[in-house]
């Protein structure tokens, strides 16, 4: 069954994605956090990166988390809004000077260089976004009465609280009973739950699921199905073969389910992998751009890169094997420079989707 989207004129906002974006701090170049004497400041998020990516490709998007009145609330409002994108729905919260609740969420992020890989450490604990409670968004005024083509959230959102677990399945049936398409990032995250929680809190969601996006680790952990002959910890290739079957279950299951997308990362260092995905669109998988060894500037995001890739695609009317293309170009362009989201415009996309090379424009 091919996706149903709403057409533009009848919507005001074409993607509007849920969940947190935090502050990054990063010592410059590769430096280490312990002996950093400065940190550069960006903001993302997973599911605030492919609104802010898709602002940038020319598309109307709006993001929806938490936030409060603090200069660090405004430094991520501001970063929104300097793309264009919608946070007229945010939750803010007054800040209380101290930190006591309703944070702003920091990430420490090391850029990883030969064999020591990137490093994410988290101080997001009693965030804004966090405390969102059922209610304080209005999703009828946002899905039906303004319009929304695409929403896009995930699994860290839904793993941050019991409160963002009802809040998300809130969203997840006023989408769909908008007519809205909604995408679900599974990413898993062990260290703010565990598989038997993912599984009992997820499963229930995805009849309301039109698109799911995850690697064999998420689609095990986060809905219980393995992947064949693959051992998850592993770094080997990933054996497309044995996760075509495990989406050809998972589909089969969820007949609702319209587009299932994986990226394909092999690690040879920290800054070279071999980087491409496969897509599962109306009963044909799709094998994307393949880009061997591709050199990396800051590996953190790409992912979302591809998920706001491909889903540019299709909100655009462009053909399924297009729209895996402009994923793993877009993932793989935004490798290309530091911190979490775009920095890209349509023109470049374009460009590398297309098998555009890297000679040097003048």
């Amino acid at each position: 069954m091919p996706l149903n989207i709403r057409p533009a004129e009848e919507c005001e906002l074409d993607l509007v994605s849920l969940g947190e974006c935090m502050l990054r701090l990063s010592p410059p170049a590769h430096g280490r956090i312990e002996f950093a004497n400065t940190l550069e400041v960006s903001v993302g998020g997973g599911e605030y990166n492919v609104a802010y990516a898709l602002a940038r490709l020319g598309l109307r998007t709006g993001w929806v988390g938490g936030l409060n009145t603090s200069p660090m609330g405004a430094i991520v409002t501001n970063h929104a809004r300097s793309a264009g994108v919608d946070v007229s729905h945010v939750v803010n919260r007054d800040y209380d000077g101290f930190g006591f609740k309703d944070r702003v969420g920091l990430n420490f992020t090391e850029v990883g260089v030969s064999k020591r890989g990137a490093a994410t450490l988290y101080d997001r604990g009693h965030s804004a976004t966090a405390g969102i409670q059922p209610g304080e968004v209005d999703w009828k005024h946002l899905f039906q009465t303004r319009g929304v083509r695409w929403l896009h959230t995930g699994g860290i959102f839904t793993a941050l609280s019991e409160s963002t677990r009802l809040v998300v399945a809130e969203a997840v049936k006023a989408a769909h009973e908008a007519g809205t398409i909604v995408s679900y990032d599974l990413n898993f995250r062990g260290r703010l739950w565990d598989s038997e929680t993912a599984i009992a809190t997820t499963k229930p969601l995805v009849p309301y699921i039109d698109c799911l996006i995850g690697n064999e680790e998420d689609f095990e952990k986060v809905l219980g199905y393995h992947v064949e002959g693959v051992d998850i910890e592993s770094d080997a290739d990933l054996d497309t073969g044995a996760f075509k079957a495990m989406v050809d279950k998972v589909v089969a299951d969820f007949p609702n389910i319209k587009v299932v997308g994986t990226t394909l990362r092999s690690v040879k260092t920290a800054l070279i992998n071999d980087w491409s995905a496969i897509m599962w669109n109306d009963g044909v998988f799709y094998q994307g751009l393949d880009f061997p060894r591709l050199e990396i500037e800051d590996r953190v995001g790409g992912g979302d890169g591809f998920a706001s890739g491909f889903t540019y695609g299709f909100l655009t009317g462009q053909e399924p094997q297009r729209c895996v293309d402009l994923g793993v170009a877009h993932g793989a362009l935004i490798m290309s420079t530091r911190g979490d989201t775009s920095q890209l415009n349509l023109k470049e996309l374009e460009h590398v989707a297309g098998g555009g090379s890297a000679r040097i424009k003048r």
